[in-house]
């Protein structure tokens, strides 16, 4: 794995081991977004709630180890764009993630042993022209796997935060400021529908190399 150094930004993504699906229910994507909200914060905070009032409930004092700056959830993968603002930050907000989800799902479906397919990758971010092709190749993914044919109807990933300022699980100030407008960075989305250009600037970072 590349260094993972504070203040850098790294495309970080995982899959399900033996490539099984990770989540089986819309409950199980909304259990994975609230855990990794939950974990990107330090310090003391409430033992872990499902419940919908859980980002009220970490105390304002407590900082984040990591921001997220967009995410996609596939049926058996996910994706982050993702700043590391403390040492070891990256590692431990997955580290962590992982294990409660997995625990959750073991739970839950009555089976035993590991989740995810090893350790987790990470590409570091080396441009601004990287940074939103990234982005881009991440809220492209249920389009290009078929899973939705818009990126409205497919609501496992942070498009709606970018497209109508929903404040929810992501910074998306990152990589809107590097566009005239939400309107602008929609469209540049929308043009690559077709893929082949984000796949090979990108093609070095894709999930398919884990």
């Amino acid at each position: 794995m590349v260094p993972l150094v504070s203040g850098e930004i790294y495309h970080v993504y995982n899959r399900g081991v033996e490539k099984r699906n990770i989540f089986m229910q819309g409950k199980d994507y909304i259990r994975f977004l609230r855990t990794f909200y939950y974990y990107q914060f330090a310090g003391p905070k409430p033992k872990y709630t499902n419940s919908f009032m859980l980002k009220y409930l970490i105390p304002k004092q407590n900082k984040k180890i990591v921001e997220i700056l967009c995410y996609c959830l596939m049926p058996n993968h996910f994706h982050f764009l993702t700043q590391q603002l403390t040492e070891k930050g990256i590692s431990n907000f997955i580290r962590l993630l992982s294990i409660s989800y997995t625990k959750f799902f073991n739970i839950k479906y009555k089976r035993v042993g590991p989740l995810f397919q090893g350790s987790f990758k990470a590409v570091r971010v080396k441009s601004d022209e990287q940074l939103v092709h990234l982005s881009r190749y991440i809220h492209l993914n249920p389009i290009v796997s078929g899973i939705a044919d818009n990126f409205d109807r497919y609501q496992w990933s942070s498009y709606r935060e970018y497209a109508v300022g929903e404040k929810l699980y992501c910074n998306t100030e990152e990589i809107l400021n590097l566009f005239p407008n939400r309107q602008n960075y929609c469209q540049f989305l929308e043009d690559q529908k077709d893929y082949g250009t984000t796949l090979e600037i990108l093609k070095h970072s894709s999930v398919d190399e884990i």
